[in-house]
């Protein structure tokens, strides 16, 4: 190990710009054996790993490196699969930039991070190819849980509900399973198989997956409180943030989800809304996280002419992943920065032309860390558009069904929890964005894995 001084940081490949532009595949290549082994090698292997400490599930990082760097692959897959349910997912989607990564003892001391996502791609994925599998239970304790929803949260509680023995039924209103992983995340980021792959391994442990049923119109929460010993919602947060623009509803202006959504199911081969078309436009996303990256990329691929980003702030400032910015400017978008969209432009049939923008300044930092926005007064300016799509987070919808069954949410509709995931309601429990807002797969994983562990901890006394 520690082979950092004479081993550069190495990233997979990637295919072309130009290539990947064409299809809606994957753009990353996935590490060979020695490839993998040679930049796990690389750690240091820190007494106290700032890695596993940043990552929300608290994976056994350093563990499995030196597994990986051994050619250990049964064990590094093990370890890999022990803390996380789904690896192979939050190997190719994390902001590993942002946590693990970018809290590597070697990012900090001028050297260049260890690969980690990547590392853990490759130990699924070489994992599966050797006929490894996830494990579960091999005995149930005659408990069932209800889950609502079959994005991260969901997903990861019924994994580890597996693993202790406690049979799962999951409740999904949608053609196929995943949730945001299915229908937010598009396949260049995240192919669909390797979603479905996941759940085809807790159907085999047990899980009874009912599609196409949607809680508070096909079934009754309450009926699911009554008759399963416990249930989790993780039903997320669906409803995409507006930016209080005049114009903000003409035609031509997009909810970052519903124009994800509606692609998605174009590929699918699912009915779809052909509203959300772009090609042959020209196209501004309005935001600078990963979902604007999602939407500038997915715009590129579905034929729009020219797609520009507006961001009020400078590209140090921006939210989403470094990784996820790069592939966006490679693949032909243009960046306005410290641009702050006034209102939208209409004609007379109230088709949008354009954007109104303001000019800004960036001032002393914030409370989040990233600098303080200044409107420059008489700076307007206009910026040409056919489409505009609006990427600026995402709220909970907090269905009627909440309430109905006296389950809390507070005043920005997110459900209200104890320290055991629990609800207002016992035996009722939830997590991820539906209950602490929107955040990452990773945060909402981590959520479903403590479920889980206390749902098990209770139906077991």
């Amino acid at each position: 190990m520690q082979n950092f001084t004479n081993l550069e940081r190495i990233d997979p490949l990637k295919r072309g710009s130009n290539e990947r532009k064409k299809d809606f595949n994957e753009i990353y290549s996935i590490f060979k054996r020695g490839e993998a082994a040679a930049q796990a090698n690389r750690c240091v292997q820190c007494g106290d790993p700032y890695c596993h400490n940043k990552c929300p599930l608290h994976n056994y990082i350093p563990n499995w490196l030196r597994a990986t760097a051994s050619k250990e692959l049964e064990l590094g897959f093990r370890l890999s699969n022990e803390t996380n349910p789904f690896p192979e997912i939050t190997g190719r989607i994390c902001p590993q930039d942002r946590l693990c990564e970018g809290d590597c003892t070697l990012e900090q001391d001028g050297y260049s991070a260890i690969t980690i996502g990547s590392i853990e791609t490759y130990l699924s994925e070489e994992g599966f190819k050797k006929g490894l599998k996830p494990e579960f239970a091999s005995e149930f304790s005659g408990k069932k849980v209800a889950i609502v929803g079959s994005g991260p949260a969901g997903f990861s509680t019924a994994t580890y509900l597996l693993r202790s023995g406690i049979q799962v039924e999951m409740f999904e209103k949608n053609e196929k399973p995943g949730g945001l992983l299915t229908y937010g995340i598009p396949s260049f980021k995240l192919e669909k198989s390797i979603v479905f792959r996941r759940f085809d391994f807790l159907v085999e442990a047990g899980m009874k997956l009912h599609l196409n049923t949607e809680v508070g119109k096909d079934v009754e929460l309450k009926d699911l409180i009554e008759n399963f010993d416990a249930v989790f919602i993780g039903i997320g947060a669906e409803k995409s943030k507006k930016a209080r623009l005049e114009n903000e509803d003409a035609k031509g202006t997009y909810l970052a989800i519903d124009f994800l959504i509606n692609i998605q199911k174009k590929l699918f081969g699912e009915k779809y809304d052909s509203y959300y078309d772009v090609k042959g436009k020209d196209v501004v996303v309005i935001g600078g996280g990963d979902t604007a990256m999602d939407c500038i990329r997915t715009s590129l691929r579905e034929g729009a002419k020219s797609v520009k980003c507006l961001y009020r702030r400078d590209a140090l400032n921006m939210p989403g992943s470094k990784k996820e910015f790069k592939n966006a400017k490679e693949e032909g978008a243009e960046f306005v920065f410290q641009a702050s969209p006034k209102k939208v432009l209409v004609n007379e049939n109230d088709e949008v032309v354009g954007v109104e923008v303001l000019k800004t300044t960036l001032s002393q930092k914030d409370e989040s860390g990233r600098s303080r926005v200044e409107i420059i007064d008489g700076s307007e300016y206009k910026v040409d558009a056919d489409v505009v799509i609006f990427a600026l987070g995402f709220d909970t919808l907090n269905p009627e069904f909440l309430s109905e069954n006296g389950i809390l949410t507070n005043k920005w509709g997110e459900i209200e929890v104890d320290e055991l995931n629990q609800t207002s309601v016992p035996f009722v429990f939830s997590g991820g964005d539906c209950q602490r807002g929107s955040d990452l797969v990773v945060t909402a994983a981590a959520d479903g894995k403590v479920a889980a562990q206390n749902i098990a901890k209770l139906l077991k006394k």
